[in-house]
């Protein structure tokens, strides 16, 4: 049996993280960015390709007493009680300087315990069995272009046993032994050593003056500083991109074929994590994605891709990986991720939007942005009345969907807005308020349904979408207007999963293309919240929020999705999506619309 999704803590360097389960095992981890091959796969196969283990002797498949966070930072605690007394097992990454290093220190709380650590590294995603050696009282693992050195303080006893190094010690109340695991590439030296103790109280002091930075101090605090904490966990410091989650092919339904790779930074998250992050007082974080926005971005504006490498790469090939078994039998388990290449027209919009929320908010200006933004509407002025694959990457062919012509309209607003209210920018005005009127016109003729008085998820359809409860938030139309209210009240009837919300209707496989089925997705119903309280029910917006906070497992992570039925957690995992929801929420209902 897999454990539950919501079963795992994350912790990381910014740089890669991974994911340590309630029985002390850490089943996936990428050495050394978020998007290389995993060295633990476990989470997508079995403990044949690849997890570290530590644990009281005995507790095999046994999960923890209790576990949590130290407050305020990305340090996991994790306890057992035993017969024969308890420990503390300690996990974290440390900022790196040359290399990542997991760290993991074990405590004796109370009597005397046994413990043992059981290591199976299985480079290339679980594929690779690496060369094991013992060098000055080192363990070394050596498999082409990768290298991990394990070592302990103080030193204990290590074993091969069924290729797995196995230790085994016993901790009395007050001693600590402690394990630290370094990758470098193995054509080069191995890298400085790390003291673990220094290692650990350095992370708690920085992540602690880290969270101190956060502005909002409404209700559900602490959950908002964890989001904020995750969503800084998933950032990849060197470029300050932000990728959607930590892993690939957690699927969407369990046994299903819906297993994608969230290795990556999506431009459709640009607009809501640059407002979140503003709004909770981290502006340089929020600099550093409006400029890895602008890298990833420049180029023909007809290249403008959907999502990019963690350096703004363009080449992210899909492929299946055959030997993993797939979480819960969820193959395939792919790598890399078709929907690349897709049309999406909203995404011009979001980088539009984007750079205008960089603009207002008064971060430092860069000389190429406005003629970076007059080249994407140039292109878009002429290729608009294309149809796309939409903001959810369908694979069933393109539409005119609704939400993408209101993006487009997103960005000729802007575009205008800009021109009025900085007079040293120079364009296309009266073309683009012409644009502007143009698209408005038309989705209100062509997609929206007057008997229904909604919406719809396309020109001609009847079918819905979750995008829709974005229009008055990007300001298409007020929140008052009656086809607001209606397209609200119409996507949370039909689109309703347990008091949630689904992104679109997933029956008759018409626009998705694929079979199965999905839960609730959870960026969605915070959308629904934020929508309830613009329409003027704010109540039920602050009920539906209290509900979504609750979802949250018990070191505060969301994944992408939630079954109601079953109460667990769905797709990649943790996910940058949700957490910027919570935070953007909690703005919305109680930080005086500091979210934009």
């Amino acid at each position: 049996m897999h454990p539950r999704i919501e079963d795992y803590a994350v912790i990381g360097d910014e740089q890669t993280a991974a994911l340590v389960g309630r029985d002390g095992s850490v089943d996936w981890l990428c050495l050394p960015r978020f998007d290389s091959g995993a060295c633990f796969a476990r989470l997508l196969g079995d403990e044949d390709n690849g997890h570290w283990r530590i644990a009281p002797k005995g507790a095999d498949g046994t999960y923890c007493t209790r576990r949590a966070y130290r407050p305020d930072t990305l340090v996991l605690d994790t306890e057992w009680e035993t017969d024969e007394g308890a420990i503390r097992v300690t996990d974290l990454m440390p900022q790196r300087d040359r290399a990542p290093d997991v760290v993991r220190i074990v405590e004796g709380l109370r009597g005397r315990v046994t413990v043992h650590s059981a290591l199976r590294l299985r480079f290339d995603y679980g594929w690779v069995v690496p060369w094991m050696r013992r060098v000055d009282g080192h363990r070394v693992a050596v498999a082409g272009p990768d290298s991990v050195w394990l070592r302990s303080e103080p030193e204990v006893r290590t074993w091969g046993e069924n290729l797995s190094t196995h230790a085994e010690f016993t901790v009395a109340a007050g001693e600590t032994v402690a394990f630290v695991l370094t990758w470098h590439p193995s054509h080069h030296a191995r890298p400085p050593l790390v003291d673990p103790h220094e290692a650990l109280r350095a992370s708690v002091a920085d992540w602690r003056a880290w969270s101190a930075r956060c502005r909002y101090d409404g209700p559900h605090r602490d959950a908002v500083i964890r989001s904020l904490i995750t969503l800084k966990a998933l950032t990849y410091v060197p470029t300050g991109g932000i990728v959607a989650a930590l892993t690939t092919s957690l699927p969407e339904e369990l046994g299903g074929v819906r297993n994608w790779d969230y290795r990556y930074c999506w431009l459709r998250d640009s607009t809501l994590t640059l407002g979140a992050l503003l709004a909770a007082g981290h502006e340089e974080e929020a600099e550093a994605w409006r400029d890895w926005l602008l890298r990833a971005v420049a180029g023909d504006p007809a290249d403008l891709q959907i999502m990019y490498g963690l350096a703004g790469e363009r080449r992210l090939p899909e492929f299946e990986l055959p030997w993993l078994s797939g979480y819960a039998g969820s193959r395939p388990v792919r790598v890399g991720n078709g929907a690349v290449s897709q049309l999406q027209l909203d995404v011009y919009g979001e980088v539009m939007d984007s750079l205008s929320l960089a603009r207002t908010a008064g971060m430092t200006p860069k000389p190429h942005m406005w003629s970076l933004q007059c080249a994407l509407m140039n292109w878009l002025s002429e290729n608009w009345r294309q149809p796309d694959e939409g903001l959810w990457e369908v694979r069933g062919g393109r539409r005119q969907f609704v939400h993408s012509k209101v993006m487009v309209w997103v960005a000729a607003d802007r575009a205008v807005r800009a021109l009025e209210r900085y007079p040293q920018l120079s364009g296309d005005l009266e073309g683009w308020r012409a644009l502007r009127d143009e698209v408005h016109r038309e989705v209100c003729e062509k997609g929206y349904d007057p008997r229904r008085n909604t919406f719809t998820q396309y020109y001609g359809s009847r079918d819905l979408d979750a995008a829709l409860l974005l229009i008055p938030r990007v300001g298409f139309l007020p929140p008052e207007d009656p086809r607001v209210i209606g397209t609200v009240d119409a996507v949370r009837e039909e689109l309703g999963h347990g008091g949630l919300l689904r992104r679109y209707s997933t029956a008759g496989r018409t626009v998705d293309g694929l079979p199965g089925d999905e839960g609730a997705f959870l960026a969605c119903s915070f959308w629904l919240a934020d929508a309830l309280h613009l329409t003027g029910r704010t109540g039920e917006a602050r009920e539906l929020f209290d509900r979504l906070v609750a979802l949250a497992n018990d070191v505060g992570l969301l994944a992408e999705e939630y079954d109601p039925k079953a109460g667990r957690h769905l797709g990649n995992y943790p996910q940058a999506f949700s957490h910027i929801g919570l935070v953007n929420t909690a703005l919305t209902l109680y930080g005086d619309g500091q979210a934009g």
